[in-house]
C-alpha cells in the first residue's frame, strides 16, 4: 500500500502547516523526496530545531502510527526489536504441566514428542513482545522515529543499517518478518558524535537550523492560539539573542513555546525585565546560563 502523501513539496508544506509545523521550502522538499523515494530521512542539527517534531507531524499528515525508538548508549538489537513474554510463557508451561499430570504417558517416544510440542507452543507469536522496530515493520502505515541515533553504539548502527536496507528482521524461533509496506523512517542526531557514512548514505540528509525571528514568530502564533503578536515578537527576539549568548544549552523552539505559554498563564501581555527574570527557568535549564543571562536581561530584551 502506498503512503497517502501529498502530491508536491508545496502541498506537503501546507499539510504540515495544518498540524502546526511550519516547514521552509528545503525541509518540505527533503521530506517529500523521502516519502516518494521510500528512503529514510536523516535529520541533523542542534537540539530544539524541530527534528522530532517533524516525525510527529509527518505521522499526522500520513494518518500513520508514530513508533518512537529512543536511542541511548548500550542499546542493543534485542531491546529495539523484540522480546519474549516470559511470565506468560511460564504460566502457559505450568498449565501444560498440570494438564499432562492428569494423563498417562506410556512411552519415551510420546514424551519426546510432547517436549517438542511444548517448546513450539512456548515460542508462539502470542508470547512475542514487539519492540519499536518490529512494531514499525508490522504496522501499516507507520512512521518510525529513531531519535538521537548519535547516542547509540557502532554495533547498533550496523544493525539498523541492515534493517533499513531490507526492511526485514529474522526471529530464530519464527523465521523472517518482512514489512509488507515499509514504514517512513526519520532518524535524528544532535551531532554529539559523527554517525557512520554507510548509514548516512542509505538516507536522504537534512540539516535543521534554529528558525530566524520572523519564522519563530509564525511558529509561536501557529502553535499557541490567541498569543498576541507583540508578545510573540518579544519572545522570539529574546530567544534569538539567547541563542547568540554562548550558553551551555541554548533554548530551542520547544523552550520558546514553553516560555510564551508560561507568559500567557501568568497574564503577561509583554516581556519586560521583571517578567523575564521570574520566568527564566522555563527557557534556561542550567544554573550557569541563568546567572549569566540574569545580569544581562535589560540588553537582551532591548528592541
Amino acid at each position: 500500500m502506498e503512503h497517502r502523501s501529498p502530491e508536491s513539496p508545496a502541498a506537503l508544506a501546507e499539510a504540515l502547516r495544518e498540524t502546526g509545523y511550519l516547514a521552509n521550502e528545503g525541509l518540505a522538499t527533503a521530506a517529500f523526496l523521502a516519502l516518494r523515494m521510500r528512503r529514510p530521512l536523516f535529520c541533523e542539527g542542534e537540539p530544539g530545531t524541530g527534528k522530532t517534531a517533524l516525525a510527529q507531524a509527518l505521522a499526522t499528515v500520513l494518518g500513520a502510527e508514530l513508533v518512537r525508538l529512543q536511542c541511548y548508549e548500550g542499546l542493543d538489537a534485542s531491546q529495539a526489536l523484540y522480546d519474549w513474554d516470559f511470565p506468560r510463557q511460564l504460566l502457559h508451561l505450568r498449565t501444560l504441566e498440570a494438564t499432562a499430570a492428569s494423563r498417562l504417558s506410556d512411552t519415551a517416544a510420546q514424551s519426546a514428542m510432547d517436549v517438542d510440542v511444548v517448546e513450539a507452543s512456548l515460542y508462539d507469536r502470542r508470547f512475542l513482545l514487539a519492540r519499536p522496530i518490529l512494531r514499525a515493520l508490522q504496522s501499516s502505515p507507520a512512521v518510525l522515529l529513531v531519535d538521537e541515533i548519535d547516542r547509540a553504539d557502532d554495533e547498533f548502527e550496523a544493525f539498523l543499517l541492515e534493517v533499513l536496507t531490507e526492511y526485514a528482521v529474522s526471529i530464530p524461533e519464527l523465521g523472517e518478518v518482512r514489512a509488507a509496506d515499509p514504514p517512513v523512517v526519520v532518524l535524528t542526531s544532535n551531532r554529539t558524535r559523527e554517525v557512520h557514512d554507510a548509514l548516512k548514505r542509505r538516507c536522504l540528509y537534512l540539516w535543521l537550523s534554529h528558525p530566524d525571528v520572523d519564522r519563530e514568530i509564525a511558529i509561536l502564533r501557529a502553535r499557541i492560539p490567541g498569543l498576541p503578536e507583540r508578545l510573540a515578537g518579544e519572545v522570539a527576539a529574546a530567544v534569538h539573542r539567547l541563542r547568540e549568548a554562548d550558553l551551555l544549552k541554548p533554548p530551542g523552539v520547544a523552550e520558546s513555546l514553553d516560555w510564551a505559554r508560561a507568559l500567557q498563564v501568568i497574564g503577561a501581555d509583554h516581556l519586560d525585565v521583571d517578567t523575564a527574570a521570574a520566568t527564566l527557568g522555563v527557557v534556561l535549564k542550567y544554573r550557569e546560563d541563568a546567572e549569566r543571562v540574569r545580569v544581562r536581561l535589560e540588553s537582551l530584551l532591548a528592541s
